[in-house]
């Protein structure tokens, strides 16, 4: 494709991108289906263009004004991610004059909105919360894409002979920090084109998440609920922890997403999941089950805010509004999942947020409000899962995992046992 047409084209992905009015990923992926003659490295250009601009909108939106022509084409200039000689081919003299003007300027400078790149009241809890150096690093670890973590499927196979079948293909994988199921790449290769991925060996899985299924400890022969189990993906975690024995229900709200666990599924070989589609917490299906429940995870629906590397788009898109509305639905879906329990069972609380809103705050007012649930530390749960270093993935008795200190995505959960 000639340059200046590709660079026409981010301009259009950059408009839709830019309106923030639905999830970026599904945006790109329509952007691609209605250009489906576009190669692999066009689309990754474009795509990590787009999630460039989501990165440092503040910036690039201040750095434009002193540009010309149309706003959406000055910021795929400025956030242009892909190789430097496509893009030279799309600009004329004047243009490529201004991006060397602007990419020579000492950013340093610059006040602190146009360095953190974030919406002022999520920097204002994130400051409070890590201190100024903790705040920067943080800032500086979510500034760049994340690596790519994938699950080995310990029904089906060993981490080592998945490492080495990965070398086999020229991927580079190392083992995660923490988790024993994991394995980290760099870049984005197409596992999907690879046996093991078609066999069920592996499935991508931030080592996070990882670590919020090892927390739980699901055994052999328990009973075991995935409460939000949206694709699935905590799930098919829990499932080859239990050695594909016992049951485990995978609940959910939305059927849409429990479609997407089906293809997952059908690879991971586990017979011992049974997804179902619930119409609130409070459904029969749960009443039906209540005290008879070995261990509950609830990876409650948050922010999301845990994941900005993956997922940019979402400090744009939430308010302290959604969070304070998020946190009451959070209590809710808690409250209701721990009627499950039986006595001595466990029940797992977490989030893919940073917020002590949806955090801390939950947890304190579930424990408060709860005599029957004694507080499990956390580190005294990964320790018993075998996990290694897991002294360094606590706060205050609580799982509390950093993209600047971990290398995950943010993630926070609570465990309580039943008394």
């Amino acid at each position: 494709m000639h340059p200046g047409a590709l660079l026409d084209l981010a301009t259009e992905l950059l408009r839709d991108a830019g309106r923030l009015d639905a999830p970026a990923d599904g945006i790109v992926s329509t952007f691609f289906k209605r250009h489906r003659a576009l190669g692999a490295r066009e689309r990754h250009a474009l795509a990590e263009t787009a999630y460039a601009l989501l990165r440092r909108r503040a910036l690039y939106h201040h750095l434009a004004q002193s540009g010309s022509g149309a706003l959406e084409r000055r910021l795929a200039i400025l956030a242009w991610a892909g190789p430097d000689n496509l893009l030279r081919g799309a600009l004329g003299p004047k243009e490529q004059q201004w991006r060397e003007q602007v990419r020579s300027l000492d950013r340093a400078g610059f006040s602190d909105k146009l360095r953190h790149n974030l919406p002022d009241w999520l920097a204002a809890a994130l400051r409070t919360q890590l201190g100024d150096d903790g705040f920067w690093k943080l800032v500086e670890a979510l500034d760049a894409p994340a690596a790519l973590d994938l699950r080995v499927n310990t029904v089906k196979a060993k981490r080592e002979s998945v490492r080495a079948a990965l070398a086999e293909a020229g991927i580079d994988a190392q083992p995660t920090p923490f988790s024993p199921w994991g394995l980290r790449i760099a870049g984005k290769p197409a596992l999907n084109r690879l046996e093991l991925f078609t066999r069920g060996e592996v499935e991508v899985q931030d080592e996070g998440s990882q670590l919020l299924a090892l927390l739980v400890d699901a055994k052999r022969g328990e009973m075991v609920v995935d409460f939000c189990a949206g694709a699935g993906g905590k799930t098919l975690a829990l499932g080859a922890a239990m050695r594909n024995t016992g049951r485990l229900y995978a609940f959910d709200v939305s059927g849409h997403r429990l479609d997407a666990l089906k293809p997952r599924l059908a690879r991971s070989g586990l017979s011992n999941v049974h997804p179902a589609q619930i119409a609130h917490e409070r459904d029969d299906r749960i009443k039906r089950l209540a005290g008879k429940i070995d261990r509950v995870l609830i990876d409650a629906p948050c922010s999301g805010l845990g994941t900005l590397r993956r997922n940019p788009d979402l400090k744009w898109r939430q308010s302290p509004k959604a969070v304070a509305e998020l946190a009451a639905k959070q209590a809710a879906i808690l409250d209701s999942a721990a009627r499950l329990l039986k006595p001595g069972g466990r029940l797992v609380y977490a989030t893919c947020s940073p917020l002590r809103d949806e955090n801390e705050a939950v947890a304190t007012a579930f424990g408060a409000a709860h005599a029957d649930f004694a507080p499990l530390p956390a580190l005294e749960a990964l320790s018993a899962a075998h996990v290694e270093g897991a002294e360094q993935l606590v706060d205050g008795g609580h799982l509390r995992l950093w993209p600047h200190v971990h290398g995950t995505d943010g993630f926070f959960a609570a465990v309580w046992q039943r008394t």
